[in-house]
């Protein structure tokens, strides 16, 4: 089974659009920011890495470059039988499916950032990555702070990401490493993201989430929330308003993946980090990145 995969904020680097300027399938960033009344395309090509760490910047670009990759993929033929999102990246997936339709999406995502940036505002915070402790002692780390600190990403075996107050993590993170953690990383963000600080951006992404419109759909999209299946459009809204204070079960997501038999797992958008995280949860399926033009002549669907 083909699955595609989708990445979130954090995969964007400058002039990441160029290798798809000339391609047909650059036409859906005008039709993005026709949508959002944003120039788009400067963010693809002349943002610095400053203007696209800004949130509100950095979720549309990802979502676009996604859609226009989506776009290429499917003019070679290929469709998925499943799908997923990391984060921002279940937006892509949905409109992947069908589950959503462009121009909502691309709405949905620029309200989401600009949401997520202002509650980063309101409640500082910052990210942290650890590596080498389960998910189990990664809490444990949290709850000893006796802090605002908690998981906010489960992505692979012994790869957690933290969050919450910046001296909270500090602290939860020497105490991990103190129970065993090879590594503490912090990311170059202003909010803590999957976290109760992301509260006041709920109300906000309801309201935007209220204003669209869901399909049912025949292909299933793994929800970060809970790492189930679904395809009905009833259970979308619900599902992203709480993913934005909820940890990202990633590592479940794959493991939800494998037992639907996925054979072929392509992540479509910029970076290759899901990629990994593939080849580590699922060692017997064939993972593939594709960001540019390249990428995509060289997609083959597993046998």
């Amino acid at each position: 089974m083909l699955v595609f995969t989708f990445p979130g904020q954090g995969s964007q680097r400058p002039g990441m659009g160029a290798p798809w300027v000339d391609h047909p399938s650059w036409e859906l960033v005008a039709a993005a920011s026709t949508a959002v009344d944003r120039d788009v395309a400067s963010l693809l090509l002349t943002a610095d890495q400053d203007e696209l760490t800004q949130t509100r910047n950095a979720q549309l670009a990802c979502f676009t470059l996604s859609m226009v990759v989506l776009d290429a993929i499917r003019r070679k033929g290929m469709a998925p039988a499943g799908a997923a999102g990391h984060s921002l990246g279940e937006y892509s997936a949905l409109v992947a499916v069908g589950a959503l339709g462009f121009d909502d999406g691309v709405r949905l995502v620029a309200e989401r950032g600009e949401a997520m940036q202002l509650a980063a505002q309101e409640r500082p915070g910052t990210m942290a990555a650890v590596l080498g402790l389960d998910v189990e002692q990664c809490w444990a780390a949290c709850h000893q702070t006796d802090a605002e600190v908690w998981v906010a990403n489960d992505n692979a075996p012994g790869q957690v990401v933290i969050a919450g107050d910046p001296g909270a993590v500090t602290s939860a993170g020497e105490i991990a490493r103190q129970l065993g953690a090879k590594r503490v990383m912090g990311f170059p963000v202003g909010g803590a993201f999957h976290t109760p600080f992301m509260t006041s951006a709920r109300s906000h992404l309801e309201k935007a989430i209220a204003g669209c419109s869901f399909s049912d759909s025949e292909v299933p999209v793994v929800a970060n929330v809970d790492a189930a299946a679904h395809r009905m459009a009833g259970e979308w809204p619900a599902l992203l308003s709480a993913q934005l204070t909820s940890p990202v079960l990633w590592r479940q997501t794959m493991s939800e993946l494998g037992s639907l038999d996925a054979t072929q797992v392509v992540e479509v958008g910029a970076g290759g980090v899901l990629t990994g995280m593939t080849k580590r949860g699922l060692p017997g399926v064939t993972a593939a990145g594709a960001g540019t033009p390249e990428d995509v002549d060289k997609l083959t669907v597993a046998g």
